[in-house]
């Protein structure tokens, strides 16, 4: 019997059953396809040495005057400036107090480091605040090393009392000391990490565009976001509906973020902010879901801006270009995406276009559509001026008309999700491969731990597995590597070599490619599969001898269980460009091809393999 092609169809397809796509790929993971076929992803390595603290959910990529390369960082813990794989804190100081006489108190006993501090005032920290001492004495074998530096808080027993370990060992415990002249400059305090919800519907704002779940509360339930953009050559960033902040690049990358009302010439700066974002052309900063002038009170509509080429300035006058507006529909302001054009909205039910239009009203809006929800605030992006996002259903395209994206892995996605973290959902661009990441939590998690893969250069999905908190494309080539936030606390390069870099030594990344089931004809008769004549690439590989696995799995009636799994291997050598056939004998009506690797070191792409197959009996 004559050889029987293997080509399938680009894209991983689940939506219908795994024999109705026949024809097609079923599953996979850690893998893209590149003029329609399939091969494994690149690696990845740590960008640095040093782990950040907290979960960073949002990257800003920009550059100062001076050419200097910076990647702004958001946790629930702390806001650092990455330079060349080093990480400066420039976490904000709420406050710096100074100390009564003898503050610290050896309260953990002999040999412990734990230490209790006492303020003269109310100190306003919770557990896990970050406070750095400064000009505190050597204490009960502590030295001035150790207690002069930054600590995380461990409890707050009082509202005047804290405690933290040094690090050291105490002689004998339960000894005064530290001097007179200590300071203790107290950072932000931490936000949550996870989205704790309340009971019923529309317990907090946020809760109105979630899947009908419990919802959080903006005062404390809500997992921390910031969100970051560049003004010039400086930064301006703010948590999630709460304060706003500036970073002057004329100082040094070790010089923390201020309040921005507290710079010099500000005016109505808003106190609260759901928001930030710089209008390019323009030159105005706006704040989306700001407290209007004159009211300390949040308003989820309103929009704002500074005057133009101005961060500070605020009040809007006859003079300057400084405004607000407020959309007409909506309850509140979920996010926003700038584009060369414009500025989407979108509210929990409807998206609106911003524009610049010059004076009186220096800023107009129109309603794009309504009945238009968004899964959360950070899975929406602009690409090549197209706007894309993921729904609460399906994915959409915004290209002057909103567009739902036909989606083969629709229900695989939206059927396992964990929707009371969608705060934790994000979205990123590899544009060098055409393609468009959301990574999201999946039902059984709740740090994220999957991602899909929309590429619209050919109009196809896949997915795979992979925990990471925030990406960041390679920007405008100021960057060797695409770079994405980990849990592990690591900022890593990605497309980097072949192998996962996360562990000493590197491990292989376990990439496989899975067909659907197909069979002989109409599946009317059973099939004896011989051997594979493969069609594969190893160009790339970094292994002198890379390999992988061929498998076949069949099955004697569509639906039922695996009866039969064989494999073989696949190897290039310096004597062969690879094995010339794959020897399996595998019996069904119908059956799968896969492909995959465990070694390190192997790259691979698949081609139009050969399946040696001819009808037979059901043995």
């Amino acid at each position: 019997m004559p050889l029987t092609k293997l080509a399938f169809k680009p894209g991983i397809n689940r939506e219908g059953t795994n024999y109705s796509n026949e024809g097609g790929w079923f599953d996979g993971n850690y893998i893209r396809f590149t003029y329609g076929y399939p091969e494994r992803i690149g690696g990845w390595e740590k960008s640095g040495s040093t782990a950040f603290e907290g979960n960073v959910r949002h990257m800003h990529d920009f550059t100062t005057l001076a050419s200097e390369n910076l990647l702004f960082m958001g946790s629930e813990k702390k806001i650092y400036l990455e330079d060349s794989g080093a990480l400066n804190d420039i976490t904000p100081i709420r406050s710096t107090v100074n100390l009564p006489a003898n503050p610290i108190n050896t309260s953990g006993g002999a040999g412990s480091g734990v230490v209790t501090v006492t303020t003269s005032t109310a100190h306003g920290a919770v557990i896990g605040d970050f406070v750095t001492f400064a000009s505190l004495t050597a204490v009960d074998g502590l030295t001035t090393a150790q207690l002069n530096k930054e600590h995380e808080i461990l409890s707050v027993p009082t509202n005047t009392t804290f405690t933290v370990n040094t690090g050291g060992s105490a002689s004998s415990g339960s000894t005064a000391g530290g001097g007179s002249s200590g300071t203790a400059a107290f950072q932000i305090s931490v936000g949550l990490n996870s989205t704790v919800l309340g009971p019923g519907w529309g317990a907090g704002t946020w809760g109105r565009f979630t899947w009908g779940s419990g919802s959080g509360s903006l005062a404390g339930n809500t997992l921390r976001l910031w969100y970051a953009d560049d003004f010039g050559e400086d930064l301006i960033c703010n948590i999630a509906d709460g304060n706003i902040y500036y970073w002057d690049a004329t100082n040094n990358v070790t010089t923390r973020a201020v309040l921005l009302s507290t710079l010099s010439g500000a005016s109505d700066v808003p106190a609260v902010a759901r928001k930030i974002l710089v209008s390019d052309v323009d030159r105005h900063v706006l704040c989306f879901g700001a407290n209007p002038v004159g009211s300390a009170n949040q308003d989820p509509l309103l929009i704002r801006w500074s005057d133009q080429e101005s961060a500070v300035d605020w009040t809007p006058t006859a003079t300057n270009t400084a405004g607000d507006l407020r959309l007409s529909q909506g309850s509140e302001i979920i996010t926003a995406v700038r584009t060369s054009r414009q500025i989407l909205v979108w509210t929990d039910h409807t998206l609106h276009s911003v524009q610049f239009t010059g004076a009186p009203y220096v800023f107009g809006t129109a309603l794009l559509a309504d009945n238009v929800r968004i899964a959360g605030p950070n899975v929406a992006i602009s690409v090549n001026d197209l706007v894309f996002w993921m729904g609460q259903e399906n994915f959409y395209v915004y290209d002057g008309r909103i567009q739902p994206l036909p989606c083969s892995v629709r229900e695989y996605v939206f059927d396992d999700l964990n929707t009371k973290q969608s705060f934790k959902f994000h979205v990123g661009s590899l544009a060098s491969q055409t393609e468009i990441w959301w990574y999201y939590c999946s039902a059984s998690s709740s740090e994220i731990d999957r991602y899909v893969v929309y590429n619209y250069g050919q109009q196809i999905w896949y997915y795979g597995t992979l925990a990471r908190t925030a990406w960041n494309d390679r920007a405008a080539g100021q960057r060797s590597f695409p770079q994405a936030a980990s849990t592990d606390n690591f900022l890593y390069n990605h497309e980097y070599e072949l192998d996962d870099g996360s562990q000493t030594p590197t491990v292989a990344v376990p990439a496989y490619i899975q067909s659907a089931d197909f069979d002989i004809g109409d599946g009317d008769q059973f099939m004896l599969i011989r051997r594979v004549i493969p069609d594969l690439s190893f160009s790339g590989s970094t292994d002198s001898t890379p390999a992988v696995t061929l498998s076949m799995q069949s099955r004697d009636f569509n639906g039922k269980a695996i009866t039969e799994t064989v494999t073989g291997s696949v190897e290039e050598s310096s004597s062969d460009i690879y094995t010339n056939q794959v020897f399996l004998r595998a019996r069904g009506r119908s059956v799968n091809f896969k492909v995959s690797n465990s070694d390190k070191g192997v790259n691979w792409r698949v081609g139009t393999p050969r399946l040696d197959a001819r009808p037979d009996g059901r043995r």
